[in-house]
């Protein structure tokens, strides 16, 4: 599932793309989504995150909400990418496809293709005064790129000690808890637990002091490697452009069962499910 430095991504080519533009229609592929026809005639003001939520802000008082969840993709075709076009093949069947379900008819030939084959993802319209009100949203712990003041509200070092404190609960389930720390998925999870040497199934309560400024200084080591090559597109993620991320192909410890631990050279990683999420230990380092 897209994480912070995948929808953040997606978020500032969209913002790119998108604002100035105008919605002149939209077509409905599938009865899930139902789109609020109010949204027609409204330009694009300007796009948000929170945690894995992309909002796009309308002049006309709407907001497009957006999960994409496991497979959902918004595709960008129009004056504001050049040409030649560039399609992963992660977009299975094109676009538009048999799994294209939501189009956004742009004015200047613009269009925004949904796509999903999963069909896990949401989009809903809601007045952009109540944005920050969505049930989804208003759960959403602070996030590492959050604001000071405002929404999402900043994981400051000595809040995210806080978190841990109050819990004994496996570390790295905290760490993906959205309504403890937001943006954070397994991939990223996974990164920033062996960068700081700490084992996946300790208690959340156990990190404190050293250990757990260390963890909160590799969180944002990896989102940032994360954002740097436009996320990781390990299942079907693409940014607006059509492109894959490429940080499937940096990571430090997710994915790498059965091959020598980059750091001591000792051990080799292990992988194990917890909660239910694939889990990758180097026995020797993560303590």
């Amino acid at each position: 599932m897209p994480e912070l430095p995948e929808v953040e991504s997606m978020k500032l080519q969209l913002a790119k793309f998108l604002v100035g533009h105008k919605i002149l229609g939209v077509e409905i592929r599938n009865p899930k989504y139902e789109i609020r026809k109010d949204i027609i005639g409204g330009k694009i003001t300007g796009i948000r995150r929170f945690g894995k939520v992309s909002v796009i802000d309308l002049d006309n008082g709407y907001s497009i909400l957006t999960h994409v969840k496991l497979t959902g993709q918004y595709i960008y075709r129009g004056p504001n990418l050049p040409k030649p076009y560039t399609l992963s093949a992660k977009v299975i069947g094109g676009i538009p496809g048999p799994h294209t379900l939501v189009i956004f008819k742009l004015d200047h030939d613009g269009v925004l293709y949904y796509n999903d084959v999963r069909r896990f993802g949401w989009i809903k319209i809601v007045d952009s005064g109540q944005v920050i009100a969505d049930r989804f949203i208003d759960k959403l712990g602070p996030e590492p790129f959050g604001k000071p003041q405002g929404k999402p509200s900043l994981l400051t070092l000595d809040l995210f000690k806080q978190i841990l404190s109050k819990t004994s609960r496996p570390i790295k389930i905290v760490l993906m808890d959205q309504t403890k720390v937001g943006g954070v998925g397994n991939i990223y999870a996974n990164d920033a637990l062996w960068l700081a040497k700490i084992n996946p199934k300790r208690k959340a309560n156990s990190v404190e002091g050293k250990e757990a400024k260390e963890l909160y200084e590799a969180i944002l080591t990896v989102l940032r490697e994360g954002l740097k090559y436009g996320g990781a597109s390990e299942l079907a993620f693409v940014t607006p452009d059509g492109k894959e991320g490429k940080y499937q192909n940096h990571t430090l410890a997710y994915g790498h069962e059965g091959e020598l631990c980059g750091r001591c050279h000792k051990a080799k990683f292990i992988k194990y499910f917890l909660g239910g999420r694939g889990t990758y230990v180097c026995p020797n380092c993560q303590k």
